[in-house]
């Protein structure tokens, strides 16, 4: 059975969230559509997600070994333990779903936070003799799909220059070995519910043709 870990990164709850409620509808067509899949959920605004302080690591995105985290106080130990936690099911996942809002032209800074405990030396990535960074989640096929919503309709021309939460996550994906993104942007929402309501119609409607694109 392959693993679909649902990522959702808005502190609204889902009926409030355009984000979440695109990505929810998208989670539930690919539980629909393939049998085979079993799903996982982190809540980046309710889940504890570590913040990364020094002590947790041994070196380059490497995370102190099991010897050296003894050493670490009891909640540093639990931190480290957390963090490993979050990075095994990111590596043990085969499909990807991440709903966030564009905030200031990006991401919630949670986003980020959770990026920063799945990118560890080992685990996604490696260093090679040159000590150069490659990723290793090549090694099997993944998908990853970002849903992100955004209050203002953003022309196709100038969606590269303010997109850049997608283009960030794009990156990052495609540096540790993910090479199937999709992208399902929930613009327009407005100020309105009429808008956000309209939004989620249209974005709902490209919903078969990523599904197309990241299932088998």
């Amino acid at each position: 059975m392959k693993r679909l870990l649902y990522i959702s990164a808005n502190p609204k709850p889902e009926d409030l969230s355009s984000s979440k409620t695109v990505g929810r509808m998208l989670v539930n067509r690919m539980l629909a559509r393939s049998q085979d899949l079993k799903l996982e959920e982190v809540d980046l605004y309710k889940d504890h997600i570590p913040q990364m302080k020094h002590t947790y690591f041994a070196g380059r995105s490497a995370l102190v070994s099991d010897e050296a985290k003894k050493k670490l106080p009891a909640e540093e130990q639990s931190e480290v333990d957390r963090i490993k936690a979050l990075c095994d099911q990111f590596v043990f996942a085969d499909l990807y779903v991440l709903a966030a809002p564009m905030w200031s032209l990006s991401f919630p800074a949670p986003v980020k936070e959770y990026l920063d405990c799945v990118i560890q030396a080992g685990k996604t990535i490696e260093f090679d003799d040159n000590n150069k960074p490659h990723g290793i989640l090549d090694d099997k096929p993944r998908s990853f799909v970002y849903v992100q919503s955004s209050g203002g309709n953003i022309p196709r021309l100038i969606r590269p220059a303010l997109n850049k939460g997608v283009n960030y996550v794009h990156d990052i994906m495609r540096f540790i070995g993910i090479r199937i993104f999709e992208e399902l942007l929930v613009d327009g929402t407005g100020t309105s519910e009429p808008e956000r309501q309209e939004a989620i119609r249209k974005a709902a409607g490209r919903v078969d043709d990523v599904l197309n694109n990241v299932l088998p």
